[in-house]
């Protein structure tokens, strides 16, 4: 088996919660939660840990992934909701993302079912680790912008859209790589690296950190590495992961959360001189030779070959925003109605005043004004993640016809 993009490494079976206000309140109330206990960091042993975390996350207004101690918990809860079935994992749901604009990928699975022969799209091929079906959903809460709950003597009131993921999910935690892809990636034209932020056991990860590191070193030459960030179990990890990742890829690439969370402060993210020091801080805490952030705001690349990923960066932008936009289901045609989309002013003037500071090192693309009653914020850095992949395969591909036209040699990847 070949492919020329290469997705991984674990997908998910996902709990897709309708949002009610009303179940929440009442879950709040029944355990006797107050206003000065909200913490989403606190460890989730039960229902009312569970409750405790989603209103803290609620309250900081901000999205964020967290393990839960047993799946129990997590099937008790949805059970109070109307709940939906999809896929999720970094890499499936970008890979979904590529194909609804007609690009084929190989994705890396922990795990199989039949929800995942089911939903996986045509297009989409696969390997799995694992020798013998299971199930292990993730469990999503997608709250809107503008959503009141009361707690104690306070009302929570959200100001953004944003998701929480909450798993026990034993495939995804120990992270089993299967040996097809030693023989996969030295073909690949991208490798997409996720998914180590599970791992809760040390010897694991630094195991599968050793793995990856020697299939980066395969993928060929003009190929390109992506690792793509996320929220760990294990918060310690993160460090260890991120030395090993941002010597070894092309780009290394994390969301506005990550960005707030390694800095250890939040700042408005729309302010020139706050964003210009965080971009010089995390590059020293991340020394990658690209980084892409993508934040509601902006996303960017900043590094070497910035410029090259600039269409890359435009494309992952347009992906995020029709998938806020659409949700499941989008097509080709919702992602042509979104690239025609304006461009508000006030984020062209921030992009060039930043690509201004940074000169040839940094390009910054706007993102859309987005309304929608409807918003889906599951998903959208890892939809970001597949329309920054199918940026790259469509230059890829209008580079391989230049060069059938033309005897000037044409960089492909």
């Amino acid at each position: 088996m070949s492919a020329s993009i290469v997705l991984g490494l674990g997908g998910t079976v996902d709990y897709e919660l309708a949002w009610d206000a009303g179940v929440i309140a009442s879950f709040a109330s029944h355990h006797g939660i107050v206003a000065s206990e909200l913490d989403a960091a606190i460890p989730v042993v039960d229902e009312r840990s569970l409750v405790v975390s989603i209103l803290g996350y609620l309250k900081d207004g901000v999205g964020g992934e967290r393990f839960v101690g047993s799946p129990e918990i997590l099937d008790a809860f949805a059970a109070r909701f109307d709940t939906r079935v999809t896929l999720g994992g970094t890499c499936v749901r970008a890979a979904i993302a590529m194909r609804s604009l007609g690009v084929d990928s190989l994705v890396h699975l922990v795990s199989i079912d039949d929800h995942v022969r089911r939903l996986l799209p045509d297009g989409v091929s696969y390997v799995c680790s694992a020798d013998e079906d299971s199930t292990d959903p993730h469990l999503i809460v997608q709250y809107p912008a503008g959503a009141a709950i009361r707690v104690g003597d306070i009302e929570i009131v959200t100001e953004h859209p944003n998701r929480l993921i909450y798993v026990n999910d034993r495939p995804n935690r120990e992270l089993v790589l299967s040996d097809e892809l030693d023989a996969i990636v030295p073909d690949s034209r991208v490798f997409l690296v996720s998914g180590f932020n599970t791992i809760q056991d040390p010897a694991l990860l630094e195991d599968r950190l050793r793995h990856i590191e020697r299939l980066l070193g395969a993928v060929p030459a003009g190929g390109v590495s992506i690792f793509e960030d996320a929220g760990y179990h294990e918060p310690a990890f993160s460090l260890r992961a991120r030395e090993a990742m941002a010597p070894a890829v092309a780009v290394y690439s994390l969301n506005e959360d990550e960005l707030f969370a390694y800095l250890g402060r939040r700042f408005d993210l729309l302010d020139a001189d706050a964003v210009e020091q965080a971009l010089r801080d995390i590059a020293a805490l991340i020394p990658a030779r690209c980084l892409v952030i993508h934040t509601k705001h902006w996303a960017l690349a900043l590094g070497e070959r910035a410029q090259e990923f600039a269409e890359a960066v435009r494309g992952g932008i347009l992906m995020a925003s029709t998938r806020y936009l659409v949700g499941d289901g989008q097509t080709a045609q919702d992602y042509a109605r979104t690239a025609a989309m304006d461009v508000p002013e006030r984020g062209v003037a921030f992009a060039h005043e930043l690509e201004r500071r940074f000169g040839a090192r940094l390009a910054c693309r706007p993102a859309l004004v987005l309304t929608t009653p409807t918003p889906t914020t599951i998903g959208l850095g890892d939809s970001f993640v597949g329309g920054f992949i199918a940026a790259l395969a469509a230059s890829a591909a209008d580079s391989t016809r230049e060069v059938t036209r033309s005897p000037v040699d044409s960089r492909a990847l």
